[in-house]
């Protein structure tokens, strides 16, 4: 329903944006929401957190009479934030509430708004170079950059995002130089293509395997297992790392940090089935097993960064999603099974495949070109990349 649908109200609403909500969230104030989407999306995704207490009842309840038995499933709270899509139901929905006695605040901008809250903090990893992870919280989906001697690097940047990067490279005193996939993404718009298209210092990279899958586009650096490029005083080395796609490649930074994209996570592993689905996951997951392997042959003290975290991950003490092959190789059961055992464990706690998976691909691909509103929409969610959101611990 468009906003301009809902009865004007003389009430007075006072709202919280949504970064001041998160950081009630992550400090565990206590927090109590009512969540005025449609079911389906709750459902997909909605706003969490240890003391979060929160409700859904969809937005058009409100649109006959309140009585008593609606009014009793709204959640006590002092007061009681209401969230909707974008801020226009929420807001009518909270002076609704207003009106009946409760002390109700509209969380402005919605849940679009908390899709757009994007912070960076620096990884400690042993490297004189600096890097940093970009966390965005509404999808657990992460970012990398390295920045050394005025250059930078992004890994697996997010196009809604392009311009924060490049303002970040500049307040670090460098120039944004290149702009790098782990693999086609299935859970979001990758911002590689157009950083490279928009900044004339940036050139795109992508791996051979990942172009492999039909890229209908010419990246301006082709990588293949074991290629480098310099940044700064550092040496960026790609790495094959196949299994959750046949493409996808991990990046080794100054042998100190390892992004991995969607292929190691720091609570679990990749998920092998969206790039050749059911029928292609078996085989997917035995090449998973084997690549996991061969990470044995690095430090135990290299720093593994992701591409996503979910809500049974566990920051590090430095506020990143990372953690050290060796306390991943200790902590992890699934990296210590056998390869049968390994495959029948992944492909038995598989969630369900990201929203839009099929078109954000294609995007991915250079098959489609949707606008940046049309983007944005398309990875609203959560990521589900990784083979269970259950931690695989010990």
């Amino acid at each position: 329903m468009s906003e301009q649908l809902f009865p004007e109200t003389d009430a007075t609403v006072d709202s919280i944006d949504a970064e001041t909500l998160f950081e009630q969230v992550e400090d565990d104030d206590d927090v109590t929401l009512l969540d005025v989407r449609a079911s389906s999306e709750y459902d997909d995704w909605h706003i969490d957190g240890e003391n979060v207490d929160v409700a859904n009842v969809p937005y058009f309840e409100f649109l006959d009479d309140v009585d008593d038995d609606l009014l009793d499933r709204v959640p006590d709270g002092d007061p009681v934030v209401v969230v909707c899509a974008k801020g226009g139901a929420s807001e009518y929905i909270a002076a609704q509430l207003e009106d009946n006695g409760f002390d109700a605040v509209n969380m402005d901008g919605g849940m679009n708004e908390w899709a757009r809250l994007y912070f960076a903090t620096e990884v400690d990893a042993d490297t004189d170079a600096t890097v940093l992870q970009y966390q965005r919280p509404s999808s657990g989906c992460l970012s990398h950059m390295v920045v050394s001697d005025g250059e930078a690097l992004v890994a697996d940047p997010l196009r809604e995002f392009t311009d924060r990067y490049v303002a970040d490279a500049a307040d670090h005193g460098a120039e944004l130089r290149y702009a790098v996939d782990t693999h086609i993404h299935a859970d979001h718009i990758s911002g590689a293509r157009e950083l490279a298209n928009e900044v004339e210092s940036v050139e795109a990279a992508y791996p051979q395997a990942s172009l492999d899958r039909g890229a209908a586009f010419d990246p301006d650096v082709v990588l293949e297992d074991g290629d480098e490029l310099a940044v700064g005083d550092v040496a960026v080395q790609a790495v094959f790392t196949p299994g959750h796609t046949t493409g996808m490649t991990s990046y080794l930074v100054d042998d100190a940090a390892l992004f991995t994209g969607d292929f190691l996570f720091t609570e679990s592993v990749a998920r092998p089935d969206l790039e050749d689905g059911d029928e292609g996951a078996p085989d997917a997951a035995r090449l998973l097993y084997d690549s996991l392997q061969t990470l044995r042959e690095f430090d135990d003290d290299v720093v593994v960064a992701p591409g996503h975290f979910s809500d049974a991950a566990t920051p590090a003490a430095d506020g990143t999603y990372t953690a050290t092959l060796g306390e991943l190789f200790d902590e992890m059961s699934a990296l210590s099974m056998d390869k049968e055992d390994f495959v029948d464990f992944v492909l038995s706690d598989m969630p369900s495949r990201p929203a839009n998976y099929e078109d954000i691909i294609a995007t991915n691909l250079g098959e489609q070109d949707p606008d940046a509103d049309e983007a944005f929409e398309l990875e609203l969610g959560p990521n589900n990349c990784a083979a269970s959101k259950d931690a695989m611990t010990e």
